[in-house]
């Protein structure tokens, strides 16, 4: 198995701990839906992700269909600390599906109260969670007096710029047994749109004492300092840029990443696809990311379409090694 090197940037004692779990890193890959796979958590685990969050599962789904959601649920022993994060508006079926979650022996199980995706947020789950702070509240006294792993929870500001409840949030979170929180800088109608407010995730690392993530506009070594100075946060999230810069979690811009390290690291997560989906689906699943990977490369229309559409893993790393050998960056 190809491996890649452990970085230096990760602390040799804890950054901060979630009750008595020690995270040894100041930078975490976001949990996104469709992404945050194993395969991709584990290279960006082996990258310096100093923790790892699995995609949302819905609570419906973990207690009717649960083998529908395995392989979101499924983790290596090396991603550890590992966060199940759950999702839905119902208290009891949240509780019902944390308890079945816990069967798989995570370290953490966190609560979306985030995802501003409308088939999710309008039926009253993710952020759509923060326009019932007292749901919220019964949600975190539930899940936190009833299980043995620490509750945790990712938030916007609010559901628009009308009904900022960020503090009011946090605090509820914090009042009734939650161990951290993570917060994503704008509104459910900001979507990704905007700057993320920096100034309101440092509210919340003042009006709280267990440790606050910040979310939000983490796209390059130098944010990561730049929130926690602004904030007081204990650690940085980061999601959509660490699609095409997984490297972040190394130190590196993704300007500065040798050719020779996107190569390692592509067939790398090649590998981990086709061990962890089987051959063909491994593959397919992996193109969006290969697509990410050689964003920064002009590649010629035909190379990047080949590519993008073969259907064997040996044709695919043929075609990555001739790019290697005669890469030509965009202007």
């Amino acid at each position: 198995m190809m491996n890649i090197n452990h970085p230096d940037r990760v602390s040799p004692a804890p950054v901060f701990s979630i009750r008595e779990i020690p995270i040894y890193g100041d930078a975490i890959l976001s949990p996104m839906d469709g992404y945050s796979d194993l395969p991709f958590r584990s290279i960006c685990r082996e990258l310096g992700s100093a923790m790892s969050y699995t995609e949302f599962v819905k609570a419906e789904d973990v207690l009717e269909r649960v083998a529908h959601v395995g392989e979101k649920l499924t983790f290596r022993e090396a991603e550890r600390p590992l966060t199940i994060q759950i999702y839905g508006d119902d208290p009891g079926k949240l509780l019902d599906a944390a308890l079945r979650v816990r069967e798989f022996e995570p370290d953490i199980i966190d609560v979306n109260m985030g995802c501003p995706a409308k088939t999710i947020s309008a039926r009253g789950a993710g952020v759509g969670l923060m326009r019932t702070p007292d749901k919220i509240a019964a949600i975190f006294h539930l899940l936190s007096t009833r299980l043995d792993v620490p509750i945790t929870g990712k938030i916007r500001l609010g559901w628009d710029d009308d009904s900022r409840n960020f503090l009011e949030v946090a605090r509820i979170v914090q009042d009734n047994g939650g161990q951290a929180l993570a917060v994503h800088g704008r509104t459910r109608a900001q979507g990704f749109r905007g700057e993320s407010d920096w100034e309101a995730i440092a509210e919340v690392v003042d009006a709280l004492d267990i440790p606050v993530i910040g979310n939000g506009d983490v796209n390059t070594p130098a944010d990561i300092a730049r929130i926690r100075e602004i904030t007081g946060c204990a650690a940085a999230m980061i999601g959509r840029a660490a699609m095409s810069n997984p490297w972040i979690f190394l130190g590196f811009t993704r300007e500065a990443v040798p050719l020779e390290l996107v190569r390692t690291t592509m067939l790398r997560h090649l590998e981990l696809n086709l061990e962890f989906y089987g051959a063909e689906r491994g593959l397919v699943l992996f193109r969006k990311f290969a697509a990410r990977y050689l964003s920064p490369y002009d590649l010629p229309r035909e190379t990047r379409q080949h590519l993008l559409t073969c259907t064997e893993a040996p044709e695919f790393v043929d075609l990555l090694d001739q790019i290697v050998q005669n890469p030509t960056p965009q202007g």
